[in-house]
């Protein structure tokens, strides 16, 4: 509220209104600040500054470690309907990261709901050719039961571990064009997915999307041509971070270009991932086309462990926090009984990611947790030297656990039924 005393007001009047500002500015500290667009509630800033030992060096400086945290509790009511509350610090959708293998998750989803739409089941063989542009094909999936590729086993793999060739795979069966347009329409318009992970493409090249063709035995159900996005997506002033670069064995000082890279702001990722948990509490508009069977599909394989997996069969280096860095990232020990995280997670040029929503179906205690940190501290990117292990992991570790005891000890008003998470794992 700005003041605006004229002269012939009374000099009373005018500190009385002066009074009444300053109350309402008391009263807005309390609840929020606000820097720029970054957003922080006071609440989860008390929460981080109660523990110094754990969150110090990073409240001390968190511009640069370019931390943001979305914090959400989730309330029922006597029907189990949820409502959602949440907390925030120094949350801004304008300030970009690197999201990484986040976009894994919007892959997924739009694969499924295109499925759906030219009714091929998600366990149909997909054949992927090549068209040129440095195209790979793939006809086997030597990590499938069947041996064959398919759009639920690269889903699999992606919510499993992460894996980037099934990633680039239904990147190239959605569409640059389409993911992007199709997430725009559904609302998500913080995002920018425009290339394949972990292949030295140019931006020319990821315009390109291979040939597609799906089976069943020696019956072709669909021949999807090489496409080619005739549109740019790209943000309206370049991207860059950092001091320098490598590229081989020569550094360039020069800051990095994030201009061409994928963009997924924080608060997108936690709504998309509300829209896959909690589909009827989401505007229609934001939902995915997706079945029952779909939803239960992604269930199981969002919170499923790679020790639980048969196919594929992942050995002991793939413990239970392989994937899941929040409340768990910084240990190698088994996940408390009980504890379940549905998550999708992200790491590369030094920033790490994860989108979560944790449940203990045996306190029947659920929240969602995204949140986003930079490691890299001598400003470099490419040259591997992160600080991941000591820093990023425990932070993550850390978070989820004080967010995890806080949920233990908050009353609700009616306790959560969780059954509907409930999955029957491979093994």
């Amino acid at each position: 509220m700005n003041l605006f005393v004229k002269r012939s007001e009374s000099r009373e009047k005018a500190q009385r209104a002066l009074r009444k500002r300053c109350v309402l500015c008391l009263l807005f500290a309390t609840s929020a600040f606000t820097t720029s667009a970054q957003k922080t509630d006071r609440f989860l800033d008390d929460l981080l500054r109660k523990n110094p030992e754990l969150f110090g060096p990073v409240l001390r400086n968190p511009a640069k470690y370019d931390v943001q945290i979305l914090y959400t509790q989730i309330n029922r009511d006597q029907q189990n309907r949820p409502t959602f509350r949440s907390f925030r610090y120094r949350v801004d959708k304008d300030r970009y990261f690197y999201p990484a293998s986040t976009v894994k998750l919007p892959a997924v989803l739009l694969a499924l709901e295109k499925l759906n739409e030219i009714k091929i089941d998600k366990n149909a063989t997909m054949l992927t050719q090549a068209a040129g542009n440095g195209q790979t094909m793939v006809q086997r999936d030597t990590t499938a039961p069947n041996g064959l590729p398919s759009v639920a086993h690269y889903a699999k793999k992606i919510l499993l571990v992460s894996d980037n060739d099934a990633f680039n795979r239904l990147y190239e069966f959605i569409g640059q064009c389409d993911i992007n347009e199709r997430l725009h329409r559904k609302g998500y318009r913080d995002v920018r997915i425009v290339h394949r992970l972990s292949v030295p493409f140019t931006v020319e090249q990821n315009r390109h999307t291979n040939p597609v063709s799906f089976v069943d035995g020696e019956r072709t159900l669909l021949e999807q041509p090489a496409k080619t996005c005739s549109q740019t997506f790209r943000p309206a002033t370049s991207i860059k971070r950092g001091t320098g670069y490598m590229i081989r064995d020569s550094l360039v000082r020069q800051p990095f270009d994030f201009t061409d890279k994928n963009f997924f702001a924080l608060e997108e990722q936690q709504e998309m991932l509300k829209a896959v948990l909690f589909p009827d509490d989401v505007p229609p508009k934001r939902r995915f086309n997706l079945t029952a069977d779909d939803y239960q599909f992604l269930y199981q394989y969002l919170s499923q462990l790679p020790r639980e997996t048969t196919y594929p069969r992942y050995d002991s280096t793939y413990y239970d926090s392989y994937c899941k860095f929040l409340l768990a990232g910084d240990q190698k020990t088994p996940l408390m009984n009980g504890v379940r995280i549905f998550n999708k997670v992200g790491d590369a040029y030094g920033y790490m990611i994860d989108n979560a929503y944790i449940v203990d179906f045996d306190k029947n205690v659920e929240f969602l947790l995204s949140a986003v940190i930079y490691v890299n501290e001598d400003g470099i990117f490419n040259d591997d030297k992160y600080e991941y292990d000591s820093v990023g992991m425990p932070f993550m570790g850390n978070l989820g656990r004080i967010i995890y005891d806080y949920e233990v000890k908050r009353k609700r008003p009616f306790r959560p039924d969780l059954n509907r998470f409930r999955a029957n794992y491979d093994r």
